[in-house]
């Protein structure tokens, strides 16, 4: 591909994922760095995890992204009494034809929408594993293709909160993103009850992308150049986490590869056409940092995982940037 034909191609990136974003921004106020990183998270083909306290707008911003887009919805309420059954389908003995068939559950959607995930019991969370990472779902022997694009959007409280489970290990590793909402803003607050106040913004919000844009948009991004310098820069983070004396479970080899798949968004988000190590360590935290398990001294001394991911990049070195350019031949 000649350097015009990428170049065309991250504009019109740009220019569909910059309307999505304005779409998204016009129902969550003060928020712009959450809703990039969303969309960062969206455009590499991975699935986000919003945790935060109650009432800051964690399931607002999975409705808008997922009503920014023009592809089917489904939204799973987790609670302590949800089955499995209910996210991946169940089959039914139909009594005219003498036989079962298969009904689809809630995961069968472009866009899953899982509120309050940590509300139900580890068995049921399970229920999304084989879904998340294969886009498929087997039951009775059979195996059912899940709708591309795929992305599951959960929300959870802290674990501290009382009636969650915490997430199984395997279930964190799916996501490619962990996302805290935090707090608004005075100003954005005000702006919030001024548009919030009389009717809920969702209900005028309309599609800025069709499903299409959005699966022409993850090839372009996987055509991201990526230099052998910044992906020994991605293994040397995660491998640090590996050997960090108050991590008792660091990264796996698959969060290597969704903070490579996370940069390559950015990058492309940005305009350019490679990564650059910035690109890696301004995602590392979210990317990284949920996927690890403190010691228990650690957690006795109230270190978070965010400052060992922070202390890790602060003391590996960064590749020449200079390098993670292309090079082209003439």
């Amino acid at each position: 591909m000649t350097t015009y034909e990428e170049q065309t191609k991250l504009t019109d990136l740009s220019a569909t994922a910059e309307q999505v974003r304005r779409a998204v921004e016009s129902v969550i106020e003060g928020k712009p760095e959450v809703v990039r990183l969303s969309l960062t998270v969206l455009l590499a083909g991975g699935h986000l995890l919003l945790e935060d306290v109650p009432g800051v707008g964690k399931t607002m911003l999975a409705k808008a992204l997922a009503k920014s887009i023009d592809c089917s919805v489904q939204r799973i309420q987790f609670t302590p009494d949800l089955l499995p059954t209910d996210i991946t389908g169940v089959s039914v003995y139909d009594q005219q034809r003498s036989e079962f068939e298969f009904k689809p559950g809630a995961v069968f959607a472009q866009i899953v929408i899982g509120d309050e995930i940590n509300r139900a019991s580890p068995k049921t969370q399970s229920a999304l594993l084989e879904s998340m990472e294969e886009r498929q779902v087997t039951a009775d022997g059979r195996t059912y293709e899940l709708p591309s694009p795929f992305m599951v959007i959960a929300t959870q409280n802290p674990v501290e909160m009382e009636g969650t489970y915490p997430l199984p290990e395997a279930q964190r590793d799916r996501f490619m993103a962990r996302v805290s909402m935090g707090y608004p803003s005075p100003e954005a607050e005000m702006r919030m009850l001024a548009s919030h106040g009389g009717a809920s913004p969702l209900d005028a919000l309309r599609p800025a992308a069709h499903a299409h844009d959005v699966l022409r948009l993850v090839e372009a991004v996987r055509e991201v150049h990526v230099a052998d310098p910044v992906r020994r820069y991605a293994v040397d983070l995660t491998a640090a986490t590996r050997t960090h004396p108050e991590l008792r479970l660091g990264a796996s080899p698959r969060a290597t590869l969704h903070l490579l798949r996370a940069a390559k968004a950015a990058a492309a988000l940005a305009g350019r056409s490679f990564v650059l190590p910035d690109d890696i360590q301004r995602l590392a935290v979210p990317v990284l940092a949920h996927r690890l398990l403190p010691t228990a001294q650690a957690q006795l001394n109230r270190h978070s995982t965010e400052q060992f991911v922070a202390d890790i990049i602060r003391r590996t070195p960064v590749p020449d940037p200079y390098a993670a350019k292309p090079q082209r031949g003439y």
